[in-house]
């Protein structure tokens, strides 16, 4: 799968864009603030239908307009797919082959899949709990055609059931047998994300040391899913583990008038040689392991969904040094399209890859295109 041809449309700073991607590397360079992240987020928006910086959606329509679009054409195996995200004053219209797609279900389910990396993807380890669990969401949602239906459901039995706990709270009365559906139906929603949440720790796990170590040099580097209902033992059962915990708690929950326990809870800790990156790990080392994890995606994505993923990479190589940059490179110059942001054509080597499109980016205007092949490349 690649990205073939990119359409915008009063997008952010775009009044119209139309370019021809390079199925493996592509660089987009130019100064701060002309619109090599934006020309990210567009991909990203037409993959997943909504910006990775998540509160940026309402400002995505260019000053004075009211409207913008978004437009590729997908290239998967041996025939061609044409996607499309409209923004009209605040309603999204999502389409596949010009078909007009109701069910964001329906369209990420068979969109684009897109790994991203950015600066503020620190906040995956930096941030709250909901940080990590967003992740979570996002890329289990591009993996599994069921995860992002379940996730919505599970919410919404979740919003009911805490609704039904504040009304006991308030001594309200209620109808205990819906209650005891909708606690029994949440738990077995629960029961699923657990075991798709973990299996993909899991599977990150297998190769993200391995990363890490190639990159940085420093080894012992793992991720922990942890859960506030299953001890991740093998032998437990997790359905009466978590059906026991709320039992057990229900007068508290009441109190509280919450949920306490269930995947709305759930925890993604960092270690290297078993110290928490959070609380001990450095910057770097933080920029790293977040690296190293979406790279270990890589792998994970062709196995379930038989297709190349889109690597996004914004401003990567902007603060490491040579070592760090060509350990990089060996992960991201393989069979798979990646698109890299830098406002330095010099911090990327000029043997570093063995063909590229550059892109030069000036206030929202692509004013320099150059394909590049590895024999024929002079310095940049």
């Amino acid at each position: 799968m690649y990205l073939e041809e990119l359409k915008l449309k009063n997008f952010r700073n775009y009044d119209s864009l139309d370019i021809k991607l390079n199925p493996h590397i592509n660089i987009i360079y130019g100064n701060n603030a002309q619109g090599k992240t934006n020309l990210l987020e567009s991909i990203y928006i037409l993959g997943l239908t909504k910006s990775h910086l998540l509160s940026m959606d309402n400002n995505l329509i260019k000053v004075n307009k009211n409207f913008c679009e978004v437009k590729g054409v997908v290239k998967k195996r041996s025939f061609r797919i044409k996607y499309e995200v409209d923004y009209i004053n605040e309603n999204k219209i999502l389409k596949i082959d010009n078909k007009e797609i109701k069910k964001i279900t329906d369209y990420i389910n068979n969109s684009l899949n897109i790994i991203i990396f950015y600066p503020e993807n620190l906040e995956i380890i930096k941030g709250s709990p909901s940080n990590r669990r967003n992740y979570l969401n996002i890329e289990l949602s591009q993996l599994s055609d069921n995860y992002l239906k379940i996730i919505m459901e599970y919410n919404k039995l979740l919003k009911i059931r805490n609704d039904y706990l504040k009304k006991l709270n308030k001594k309200i009365e209620i109808d205990n047998t819906y209650f005891k559906i909708i606690t029994n139906y949440l738990i077995d929603k629960a029961v699923i994300l657990y075991k798709m949440r973990k299996k993909f720790i899991d599977k990150i796990n297998e190769n993200c040391g391995k990363i890490f170590y190639e990159i940085t040099k420093l080894q012992n580097f793992n991720i922990k899913y942890i859960s506030n209902f299953s001890e991740n033992d093998e032998n437990v059962d997790i359905k009466k583990k978590l059906s026991e915990k709320l039992e057990k708690n229900y007068f508290r929950e009441i109190k509280l008038g919450t949920t306490l326990y269930g995947p709305h809870r759930d925890e993604l800790e960092f270690y290297l040689d078993d110290k928490n990156l959070k609380n001990f790990g450095s910057q770097g080392q933080k920029r790293m392991a977040v690296l190293a994890m979406k790279l270990a995606e890589i792998d994970i994505f062709k196995q379930f969904k038989n297709e190349n993923p889109i690597l996004l990479l914004d401003d990567i190589f902007s603060e490491l040094d040579n070592i760090k940059k060509n350990n990089i490179i060996k992960y991201i110059s393989s069979d798979i399209q990646v698109v890299i942001t830098t406002t330095d054509l010099k911090k990327i080597s000029k043997n570093s890859f063995k063909s590229m499109t550059l892109f030069k980016i000036k206030n929202g205007e692509v004013i320099k295109t150059e394909e590049v092949e590895k024999d024929e490349r002079k310095s940049l």
